[in-house]
């Protein structure tokens, strides 16, 4: 059976030119054959570097999403345990009453650990094993278990140095060396500098405000653990980093290829641990009502209604980026783009994408 994905393009076209969309690129895999590939718009703001097949760019946490399946597939190995301690794999987490948190709570943003302790600046993550051994010796900033608690820029480093400490590599190498290279995949963590020039540059998304929110609570503590602007994506010190939550470089295409494989890449046993539920509620630290799963979010019609129910996992990036793993429709989408919307998660340009998506399928 065919499906006609036109309205997919004409979206894409529509919104590249009333200049919504600056640059974009959207991926389509049904049944691991691809039926959308489109890209389009421009790279930079000032418009005289057109976005190609092979540009890339920041898709901020949607790298957790990768970050996540390096993990799982450590565990399908047999090298990791997801219900076993953090600390049985790296003792000094175990610091101030954090002996008991499992691998799975970082997985599921549950671990009370979702930033950086004061004082915190930018520099500071890009030392990531220097972070991460600051967040194994915090206290956890509410009950491990008892809720999720956003992981902003934390988990990337917690599952990093988790990595590292059971493969010696660093989450870099192995996710070039064990997910994104076998899979031909074109995803780095931080850029190669040889690749810069076809690296789109990141527009940032109107200012939003975070009056209001009590200095003590997981939600300030988290945002300010450090803060992060948008437009420090473009700059060689992020770039040249390595931010396991938030700085990965690739395209709607790469980001597709990965999550299209793992029902390849692991067991149906770890497939199906993707699906466990670690939380059902409201986040502590977005704010948003969310079922996570083991490193994604879980289908909900209470945060994304354009997402259908089902063994669906998806996350999406800073500014509306996102990326669906429909397992029971054998559907992966992604889309990534460099105008930053407003908003936590997805965006007016990405739910008529999506929505688009489906009702080609006849899913909507």
């Amino acid at each position: 059976m065919t499906h006609d994905f036109t309205e997919v393009r004409a979206a894409l076209e529509r919104n590249l030119g009333t200049g919504e969309e600056l640059g974009a690129s959207i991926f389509v895999d049904v049944g691991g054959e691809p039926v959308v590939d489109l890209w389009g718009g421009y790279q930079d703001p000032a418009r005289t570097r057109p976005w190609e097949a092979d540009t890339i760019v920041n898709v901020w946490s949607i790298t957790k999403l990768v970050t996540a399946v390096s993990v799982l597939v450590l565990a399908d190995r047999g090298l990791l345990d997801l219900d076993a301690p953090v600390a049985a794999y790296w003792p000094e987490f175990a610091a101030n009453g954090k002996q008991d948190i499992p691998v799975r709570a970082i997985l599921g943003h549950t671990s009370g650990v979702s930033g950086l302790d004061q004082p915190a600046t930018l520099t500071d993550l890009y030392d990531a094993e220097k972070a991460a051994a600051r967040m194994a010796a915090q206290a956890p900033w509410w009950e491990p278990g008892s809720a999720s608690g956003y992981h902003l820029f934390s988990q990337g480093h917690l599952l990093g140095e988790l990595v590292r400490r059971v493969t010696g590599k660093t989450l870099g190498q192995f996710v070039a060396e064990e997910v994104a290279g076998p899979l031909g995949a074109d995803f780095q963590l931080g850029v190669r500098r040889e690749d810069w020039p076809r690296v789109a540059e990141i527009v940032p998304p109107p200012p939003s405000a975070l009056d209001g929110l009590d200095p003590e609570s997981p939600a300030a503590r988290t945002f300010a653990g450090p803060a992060v602007a948008a437009e420090e994506a473009n700059s060689t010190e992020w770039r040249t980093a390595e931010i396991g939550a938030a700085n990965g470089h690739g395209n709607a295409r790469s980001v597709a290829r990965i999550l299209s494989a793992i029902p390849h890449l692991l067991t149906p046993a770890t497939v199906d641990r993707i699906f466990e539920e670690q939380s059902n509620g409201i986040d502590l630290v977005n704010g948003l009502h969310l079922r996570w799963g083991m490193g994604f979010a879980l289908s909900d019609p209470r945060t994304l209604p354009e997402v259908p129910p089902g063994r669906v996992a998806y996350w999406g990036g800073w500014g509306g980026s996102m990326a669906i793993l429909d397992l029971d429709r054998r559907v992966t989408i992604a889309y990534v783009m460099n105008r930053m919307a407003p908003g936590i998660l997805g965006s007016r340009r990405s739910r008529e994408y999506v929505e688009a998506v489906y009702r080609a399928l006849g899913a909507s």
